[in-house]
C-alpha cells in the first residue's frame, strides 16, 4: 500500500510511504507511482492528538505517543 501525502510536518513536504507485506516500510522524496486511488485523506496531528478525515472510513481520532505537529492532504493508493 502507498500513502502520498503533501504538506508539513513530514521529512519532505511531498512525498510517497510505501509500506510491505511483511510490515516494514519505506518513504521516498516526491510522488512515486503508479497510483491506484484507494481514499482521500486530511490529516492534523496536534501534539499527541490526530484527527484523520477519510473519504472511504470517515471520521477518525487517535492518540499517539509521540508529540508531532502535522498538516497533511494524502492519497492513499494500492
Amino acid at each position: 500500500m502507498k500513502f502520498i501525502e503533501i504538506g508539513i510536518g513530514n521529512t519532505w513536504i511531498v512525498r510517497t510511504e510505501t509500506e510491505l507485506e511483511d510490515g516494514s516500510e519505506f518513504e521516498e522524496r516526491g510522488i512515486i507511482g503508479p497510483i491506484i486511488l484507494k481514499s482521500v485523506y486530511l490529516r492534523i496531528w496536534l501534539f499527541k492528538t490526530v484527527v484523520i478525515l477519510d473519504s472511504k472510513e470517515g471520521l477518525k481520532k487517535l492518540k499517539k505517543k509521540r508529540n508531532s505537529l502535522k498538516l497533511v492532504l494524502g492519497i492513499q493508493s494500492k
